[in-house]
């Protein structure tokens, strides 16, 4: 599979990684959380050329993620902000901050801390099971099919077919969706 082409999986990792997998991509993101909304802002801060840059920010605002903000009319200049969508990228940016922290500072300082305005302290992201809120640690989290998945197995046994092993269910799940969509696209 093509690297333009991992949104067509049945992953929402792979789903995600479409739109901010790039390199730099979350750069730009965390630039965004700290203020940065201007194209020369993020240029500077992140040394990126301007081609890659203006690249990344047209893909975040084509998915949603950032919005064009119009600051100035002559000439006509855009700054870019987070929405909805973009601010939903915190934990991720949270979390992988604090994996970089533990795994790959090499015995270094910690450069950002993140205070918990509410309480005043020092905080670390910490997952919870949004059942019973225990902590979520990954000996104890099973992945389970969800309904695509579980409606793909259906077909398969009504059909009577081979069902895949684990390690190809998904992409293979991919191709029938896949194929059902072109199919519907050229019915009309």
């Amino acid at each position: 599979m093509k690297w333009d082409e991992i949104d067509q999986q049945l992953c929402s990792v792979a789903r995600a990684l479409a739109v901010v997998g790039e390199r730099w991509t979350l750069l730009i993101v965390r630039d965004a959380f700290k203020g940065t909304r201007r194209f020369d802002d993020f240029q500077r801060s992140l040394g990126v050329t301007r081609h890659r840059l203006a690249e990344r920010l047209n893909k975040l605002v084509e998915h949603g993620v950032m919005t064009k903000v119009p600051y100035s009319e002559r000439p006509r200049r855009f700054e870019y902000r987070l929405t909805r969508k973009g601010l939903a990228l915190y934990p991720v940016l949270a979390t992988l901050s604090d994996w970089g922290d533990q795994w790959m500072a090499d015995g270094a300082p910690v450069p950002i801390s993140y205070r918990h305005d509410r309480c005043g302290q020092i905080s670390r992201p910490e997952l919870q099971c949004s059942a019973c809120g225990d902590p979520l640690r990954p000996e104890e989290i099973t992945p389970v099919l969800g309904p695509q998945l579980n409606a793909y197995l259906d077909i398969l046994h009504e059909k009577r077919l081979v069902i895949p092993d684990d390690s190809c269910l998904i992409s293979e799940a991919s191709a029938y969706y896949q194929s059902i969509n072109l199919e519907s696209h050229t019915d009309e």
